[in-house]
């Protein structure tokens, strides 16, 4: 999963989820410039209100906390591994699946 934060663009999504992945980066960039074309793309891929609502509160959940962790200095628990490490860890599971 962590091939996907670090470029969704390069993953293998839906189109469903492409779209809901642009969506949360514009969100997060540049919400001054989210429109309601913005919204009409999620619904064109099925996403009724109900779930655009439910997306767009974690997606700002998200980026609130992001924002209090990075503007105090909160450092990752000891037991999250670097994204390195995740990727690695990632990459033996899929490959030796039980």
């Amino acid at each position: 999963m962590h091939w996907i934060a670090r470029d969704w663009r390069q993953a293998s999504l839906s189109e469903a989820d492409q779209a809901l992945c642009a969506f949360a980066e514009k969100l997060t960039r540049t919400p001054h410039a989210m429109t309601s074309a913005d919204l009409d793309v999620l619904r064109s891929f099925g996403f009724d209100d109900c779930a655009i609502h439910d997306a767009v509160q974690v997606i700002a959940y998200f980026n609130y906390i992001n924002r209090v962790a990075d503007a105090l200095g909160v450092e990752p628990e000891e037991f999250v591994p670097p994204w390195e490490s995740a990727d690695m860890l990632e990459n033996e599971i899929s490959s030796n699946p039980r």
